[in-house]
């Protein structure tokens, strides 16, 4: 890619609002306000009303805890803006046997011992019938089930100190939240339909959108936060898109918010259903639900059916069809133009990654922040980043699908089909050996593979050998004690939402 102009970018204009573009922009105006002193970068977001926004993604990962404190978000504001609740991980019902359960918790299970990874010493010692469920071993898991929470704390050593949390809110609250804090920071705020673009004839980058009234609006560096539409990534870039239906054949969903009748846990869940899944994932003022299918499997009538005879409380709204393709571009920053978010790819929302996709892309350039004669280079970075942050949770993803013990047509074709090499090979390398996958760039650290390949029927025949050099007296008394550790500082943690009340209350008496 060349460019006459080889300058500093100055205009960076973001098409789209909703999640995506909101996030990019707060980022954007919070950590390039001024980059070079004496030398502003001007962020543009244009946005239509008469376009809707997707907004279903509810759930989170822990990640965006780090996102919102550095862009200065107060999370006790956030909480209360969005009407939040907190999350300790993910519960999976039906998923392997119809009957199953299991929680994919943020945080660890058990503790090393001896220097060994707790997991190797609960399969030696399972495999000799002295080990209990391996959830009795994590202090998130038990948490979530009680419908209690409370914060770590930073203390090696302390059961509190094993995990981790992240929110559930209302998604389209937060979109608005953030457009609250980005236009304070300067960020302009543009309403207008996007029916055309200007590329440059020399270099092919894109040069200008045109809005509906004619009005154009230049650019030096353009994030496509447009959705599924891909407005300038895929429209004006012809940027080709790795379909992978193939291996996720999910590709439509219903959603309705109904009345929170349950008590409202700190986890979200997923519940398999016959031709796909089911959502709820509890706030403070509702409870948001959707079923995920393939309408190769179930006609919409039937899908829509399964949700509304299963949701807790009646609905709050008419509920809404959402179709969609799984699969990611090939190339996410394409010329002069970033895609990020629906636009970029989309992996089902079956473990909260859309907004995590939506924060690495943004974090990932800010971190590669170009001027426009090193912009190719930077391209190709972030597009090996990206492509491999999406082949692994595709990975992950697929995990739960085919490690699946149901008798249905849809999981049977599931459980039957050719699954990613990549992924084969993790699968057998645990069952082998006791390995799970560890690697630098990748969102799912060992506990989350632990707990699904585990939660799913799918247990290691070997282990380290170390363990076997160990006295089971002294391991069978690690284990209890572990166990017990984890019931007493479940007993000790405090209800979820009496937790949620007490902060705010607190907050509010500071203010």
């Amino acid at each position: 890619m060349t460019s006459i102009d080889q300058g500093p970018i100055r205009r960076v204009v973001i098409l789209g609002g909703g999640t995506a573009g909101w996030m990019t922009a707060a980022a954007l105006s919070y950590r390039l306000g001024h980059r070079v002193a004496g030398s502003q970068i001007n962020v543009e977001l244009v946005e239509s009303d008469e376009i809707g926004i997707v907004g279903v993604g509810e759930a989170t990962l822990p990640h965006i805890r780090a996102f919102n404190t550095a862009m200065g978000i107060d999370e006790q504001t956030l909480t209360d803006q969005t009407q939040a609740t907190f999350k300790l991980g993910i519960q999976f019902v039906d998923w392997g046997r119809p009957g199953d359960s299991y929680i994919h918790p943020f945080g660890a299970y058990g503790e090393p011992i001896e220097g060994i990874d707790f997991h190797h010493v609960w399969a030696a010692r399972r495999a000799m019938g002295d080990a209990a469920d391996i959830s009795d071993y994590s202090y998130p898991v038990r948490a979530a089930e009680a419908n209690r929470f409370q914060r770590p704390v930073a203390a090696p050593g302390s059961m509190l100190s094993t995990f981790s949390y992240a929110f559930q809110f209302d998604a389209s609250l937060y979109a608005a939240f953030l457009r609250q804090v980005s236009c304070g920071r300067g960020v302009v705020r543009t309403e207008g339909k996007v029916v055309d673009h200007v590329l440059n004839g020399q270099t092919g980058d894109v040069d200008a959108i045109v809005l509906a009234d004619g009005r154009r609006i230049e650019g030096d560096l353009f994030i496509d936060c447009s959705g599924f539409r891909g407005r300038l990534i895929t429209q004006a870039l012809e940027t080709k898109f790795e379909d992978w239906s193939h291996w996720l054949p999910c590709d439509s969903a219903f959603a309705v918010p109904c009345q929170t009748i349950a008590p409202v846990g700190p986890y979200t869940r997923a519940t398999a259903r016959t031709a796909g899944w089911q959502w709820r994932i509890p706030l403070q003022h509702r409870t948001g639900n959707g079923h995920v299918f393939s309408s190769a499997h179930i006609s919409d009538e039937d899908a829509l059916t399964t949700l509304m005879s299963n949701l807790e409380g009646p609905a709050l709204a008419e509920p809404r069809r959402l179709g969609f393709k799984t699969g990611r571009r090939q190339r996410l920053w394409s010329r002069n133009v970033v895609a990020i978010g629906l636009s970029g790819g989309f992996l089902e929302p079956l473990e909260s990654t859309s907004i995590y996709l939506i924060q690495l892309g943004i974090t990932t350039l800010l971190d590669l922040f170009p001027d426009k004669v090193g912009m190719a280079a930077d391209a190709e970075e972030y597009n090996r980043i990206m492509a491999l942050e999406f082949d692994r949770i595709r990975d992950f993803l697929v995990l739960h699908y085919v490690a699946n013990q149901r008798d249905e047509p849809f999981w049977r074709a599931m459980r039957t089909m050719a699954w990613p090499e990549s992924l084969s090979a993790k699968v057998e390398a645990f069952m082998s050996r006791g390995l799970l996958p560890d690697y630098d760039i990748g969102v799912f650290l060992p506990p989350s593979w632990l707990a699904v390949l585990v939660g799913q029927n799918i247990v290691p025949h070997g282990w380290d050998p170390r363990v076997d050099r160990l006295d089971p007296q002294t391991l069978s008394a690690r284990l209890a004690r572990l166990r017990d550790e984890v019931r007493a500082t479940v007993d000790r943690t405090p209800d979820h939402m009496s937790f949620i009340r007490d902060a705010a209350q607190q907050a509010e008496t500071v203010r």
